[in-house]
């Protein structure tokens, strides 16, 4: 019985070796002709997977599923344990990172009817995201909005207004709240003629209800109006509106919590539509004018830096050319304590190259060496290519421009678009300041080998920023990689196998013999030592338990 089973085992194997040699050549160019499309197919979805999303959708999902079943630890979770025993210079620079992953309103954000609008009706593209207008409705919420609008009509239907996703909800909503307002102050003009005690009681309560609705006219200065002129002639009928309503919350504003919030709410309509006033008069070519609003306004309300008014008032300097009063804005905010920019980082270079470009010569200064003057240059430029990277492709031209978004990351491709969208024309106006930035930004990357691990003037380079930037720029946009990604390993693995069984599929279909020959000594050098190692264990172990394991 024993030695049946052994010899039904062999025969087995030889049938199988049978099996392999009557194989004809169609059959392995079939085979690796299918081999080659599916790895081919699988290099297709690999590459687009990671130009889309930045990594390989294989090596995803081994980490994420494959990793936890072979009792691996994520190291990207958060361990409370071990958070509060490091050090205060890892905390530090993990607060760092967070905050640099940050978006910020981006201060010189354009006007939705009158441009992003306006954009889409020549090109049929979206300029903004959606993730950048929920954004844009979070702020509004913030701003234009407090836990007292219920006791305004006006401000109740605005604070629905804000939530709309629709932005034709949005502006029937202004509009409805602009009507109830006209309402309100008919009614209150009516009863103020009349001579009761009844209508006197009855202005009293409108009194009370009617506030003019500042935020309906931003609204439709921002979404409604086709033109900048349009839209500030609407801001200048909010700027009413809101200094009304400011100071009569600036009255009560100690009177409780409520009138406390009411006069934030205020302020921040206030401040916003101020702001706004002097980027149309900027847009309009009032530039002094709009110099002075700004001044006036940083002046007035000198602790709400969360606008960032100082970018504009930067801005509008460089467009007068008073690169003095530009140095004294930089001399206050260029400061160590406070956070960087693009504009400030980059427009602090543009002065430093601004005194030696137009005799700079790359030739001469290799034969001579740096001045001291020209040596100060270079180092703001490194300084600024290192907190953005993204910049000089744009400044130079490398990369097109697109509307830049509403909200930026800054050190990221997004803040870049907004910088160069606005300042580009600066650095052509300074003569040779862009040639010496394509001479030397970069040399940044020689004193920075390793970004994400270090960085030489700031904080590494921090790696959320390509995430949010793909949220933030529209789809058609190629976002801006920095440090580059060298390509996944699946990638050139795939790569790998969909040449090489291309190439054994055509050289088998060109010389199938050959290939045979080739294919058949190939598969009997495969099974040799599966031969050798059978032979070994017939002849070692013993017959029954041969005869159960041939049973299994």
């Amino acid at each position: 019985m024993d030695s049946r089973d052994v010899c039904e085992f062999t025969n087995s194997t030889v049938l199988v070796s049978m099996f392999l040699n009557t194989l004809t050549p169609k059959f392995y160019v079939a085979l690796t002709g299918t081999s080659s499309l599916i790895s081919g197919l699988i290099l297709i979805f690999e590459w687009w997977y990671f130009r889309k999303y930045g990594t390989s959708f294989i090596e995803q999902v081994s980490v994420s599923h494959l990793r936890p079943l072979l009792g691996g630890v994520d190291t990207a979770a958060p361990n409370n344990n071990n958070s509060s025993t490091n050090s205060n210079g890892e905390t530090d620079s993990s607060r760092q990172s967070v905050s640099e992953c940050k978006v910020w309103r981006n201060p010189l954000n354009l006007f939705r009817g009158a441009e992003y609008n306006r954009y889409t009706w020549v090109t049929g593209r979206e300029p903004l995201t959606y993730y950048d207008m929920n954004l844009s409705a979070q702020d509004h919420q913030t701003f234009f909005t407090c836990d007292s609008d219920h006791l305004r009509p006006a401000d109740a239907i605005m604070q629905k207004a804000w939530r709309e996703r629709n932005p034709q909800a949005r502006i029937s909503a202004a509009h409805e709240a602009l009507e109830l307002e006209d309402f309100f102050g008919y009614m209150k003009k009516e009863a103020g003629t009349a001579s009761s005690n009844i209508t006197r009681i009855f202005s009293c309560f409108l009194c009370v209800f009617h506030f003019s609705c500042a935020t309906a006219y931003i609204l439709l200065a921002e979404e409604e109006a086709t033109t900048i002129m349009e839209a500030e002639r609407l801001f200048k009928q909010a700027l009413k509106a809101g200094e009304l309503c400011y100071r009569r919350s600036q009255t009560l504003q100690h009177h409780g919590t409520q009138y406390e919030a009411q006069h934030r709410r205020d302020t921040n309509v206030l401040v916003y539509i101020k702001r706004r006033l002097a980027m149309c008069s900027r847009k309009l070519g009032r530039t002094r004018e709009a110099v002075k609003m700004m001044r006036d306004l940083m002046k007035e309300f000198p602790l709400l830096s969360m606008f960032n008014i100082h970018e504009n008032l930067l801005e509008s300097l460089l467009e007068l050319q008073n690169y003095a009063d530009v140095q004294a804005v930089l001399a206050k905010y260029d400061d160590i304590s406070l956070p960087k920019s693009a504009t400030i980082c980059y427009t602090a270079a543009l002065l430093k190259a601004r005194a030696v470009s137009d005799k700079f010569s790359p030739e001469a200064a290799s034969r001579r060496g740096l001045s001291t003057a020209e040596m100060n240059a270079v180092e703001a430029i490194h300084r600024a290519v290192e907190f953005n990277p993204h910049v000089p492709k744009y400044l130079l031209e490398m990369k097109s421009l697109i509307l830049p978004p509403e909200h930026i990351l800054k050190r990221g491709d997004s803040e870049a678009i907004a910088y160069a969208f606005f300042h580009l024309q600066h650095w052509k106006r300074v003569e040779g300041a862009l040639n010496l930035l394509h001479c030397t930004w970069e040399g940044t990357f020689r004193m920075i080998p390793y970004p994400l691990e270090k960085g030489h003037l700031f904080y590494p380079y921090p790696i959320c920023t390509e995430t949010a930037d793909r949220e933030l720029l529209p789809m058609f946009h190629e976002v801006s990689v920095y440090p580059k990604k060298e390509l996944p390993f699946f990638i050139l693995f795939t790569a790998g196998l969909c040449s090489f069984t291309a190439m054994l599929a055509l050289l088998t279909h060109q010389f199938p013999e050959l290939m045979g020959v080739f294919a058949k000594a190939f598969l009997s050098t495969l099974f040799a030592p599966l031969n050798f190692i059978m032979e070994k264990v017939e002849s070692i172990l013993p017959s029954s338990l041969w005869h159960q394991l041939t049973r299994i």
